[in-house]
């Protein structure tokens, strides 16, 4: 692998991951046309390309992060000490934002004894992008719905669910897991701005599980270290790159043109399609 191919790589995942294309769809199409990702050691580079991405959410949102882990402690200490648990009458907004993420992380462990099956899909190429023509459609309709007002006090435990559920179906490959927990968001009556705002913080227990279970087999299938110089300048692009993704991710969902989206996902998925269907 090359120091060029890292940072085309790293740009993809950065910018993919964030916006609503299917950084999963975008990666196997790369792979599976022009083997940008075969080389030995690719899984290590993977959880590298993911931890740069996860980089960028913490830069993006530190505030919201330290807020949410001091309020956890807080929350910790209080089931500890009867005499906070008297003064703190109901949860504060933080205190729901971390419930709320617990339980939409919770449909993933669904996925867990499918794992595999899941991973199968992708090396194929046509469910790829009939998968994000999927996305399109979601992301169409999404921008067309009423403009919600809920926000971390007023959502309610079920809504923080079913955008889990969401999420968890995103782990398909073309599906995008930031277009699928936002547009599943704002189908819940979540305010624009805080629908982004939960999908791309509860992204954060999401990348870390997932690079947790990958990481033993990525030691184990081997890293080379010679592409030492490539894996960190391919994590240092996706990380740069997906802050401004995230950027403007919020811009344009604010504005109202999130689902502009659609048109892009719907000319690569049926360009995916036709591909497969000639050069099979």
């Amino acid at each position: 692998m090359s120091v060029l191919s890292s940072i085309f790589l790293g740009l993809v995942q950065g910018v993919a991951e964030f916006l609503p294309i299917s950084s999963s769809g975008h990666l196997s199409l790369f792979q599976n046309f022009f083997g940008l990702v075969s080389a030995e050691g690719s899984l290590f580079f993977d959880v590298l390309l993911h931890l740069g991405t996860l980089i960028a959410v913490f830069v993006y949102y530190w505030k919201d992060i330290v807020a949410l882990v001091k309020e956890f402690f807080h929350l910790i200490a209080c089931v500890f000490s009867r005499e906070k648990r008297r003064q703190m009458k109901r949860l504060p907004p933080n205190g729901r934002l971390i419930l709320m993420i617990i339980v939409a992380t919770l449909p993933l462990f669904v996925i867990l004894p499918i794992k595999d099956k899941v991973e199968g899909l992708y090396g194929n190429t046509i469910f790829v992008g009939c998968a994000l023509a999927v996305t399109g459609c979601i992301l169409f309709f999404s921008d067309r719905m009423a403009r919600g007002k809920k926000g971390p006090k007023s959502a309610t435990m079920l809504d923080a669910l079913l955008v889990g559920v969401g999420q968890a179906v995103a782990v398909v490959p073309g599906l995008s897991r930031s277009g699928t927990t936002i547009s599943a968001g704002m189908m819940r009556g979540f305010h624009r701005r805080f629908a982004v705002r939960f999908s791309f913080l509860l992204s954060i227990p999401a990348v870390l599980g997932a690079n947790i279970l990958s990481i033993g087999e990525a030691v184990r299938e081997g890293i080379d270290v010679s592409l030492l110089p490539a894996y960190i300048v391919g994590t240092l692009v996706a990380a740069v790159s997906g802050y401004f993704a995230i950027r403007l991710v919020n811009l344009l969902a604010d504005k109202g043109k999130f689902g502009n989206f659609a048109y892009y996902c719907w000319g690569i998925g049926a360009a995916a399609v036709v591909a497969s269907l000639i050069f099979r």
